[in-house]
């Protein structure tokens, strides 16, 4: 299991809180104690062997969590302060960071930074460009950009992909499920692989 199904947080702004972080995890939770797998995203990341990642809208963590168990330095970030304190107590280990990824500047970069759980879906609609923008700009060179999303809910993947090539990134490869399944741009989802040029 993964969030395919449309869970996923972001949407208050900084220092707001529109979700509530400890409602939201504990879904996952109850998933996980029932045997269902919610580390796909992990999984897929791992594929790439990176040391470090930037956990973009992480939400609550889930995903930033078992990168640091599975020994890769990250960083998370996300503009729902609930999300982020629920964050915080799930994975003390792991630096968190309430803003805007689109605005907010970690001070370093990463060779891959994955937006799992539909984060391009839940920026205002016309922010798309600034989110990615913001992401590219904490990849070091080469760096790889990883994202997960619906499709059919206002933002296809050719405007994604638009939005990259603004922000230096080019089209590497796409999936339509975090197993690497073969993309049918006729399915509900997309997970998409950018590559840092400039």
């Amino acid at each position: 299991m993964t969030t395919e199904d449309g869970a996923g947080p972001h949407g208050a702004l900084p220092g707001e809180t529109e979700w509530d972080g400890e409602t939201y995890q504990r879904r996952f939770d109850d998933l996980a104690r029932s045997g269902v797998d919610v580390h796909g995203e992990v999984d897929f990341v791992m594929g790439y062997a990176p040391d470090a990642v930037l956990d973009a809208g992480c939400g609550t963590g889930r995903v930033a969590a078992e990168l640091d168990r599975r020994g890769v330095e990250v960083v998370g970030i996300d503009r729902d302060a609930s999300m982020i304190a629920t964050a915080r107590a799930m994975a003390p280990g792991v630096e968190f960071h309430v803003g805007d990824v689109a605005s907010t500047e970690i001070g370093r970069t990463f060779p891959l930074v994955v937006m799992a759980g539909n984060v391009p879906l839940f920026t205002p609609e016309g922010t798309q460009a600034a989110l990615v923008a913001g992401c590219a700009r904490h990849l070091g060179s080469a760096g790889l950009l990883v994202a997960g999303f619906q499709l059919g809910r206002g933002y296809p993947v050719e405007r994604y992909d638009a939005d990259c090539r603004a922000a230096g990134l080019e089209f590497v490869a796409r999936w339509s499920t975090w197993d690497g399944d073969r993309f049918d741009p006729a399915g509900g989802y997309a997970v998409s692989v950018h590559r840092l040029t400039t």
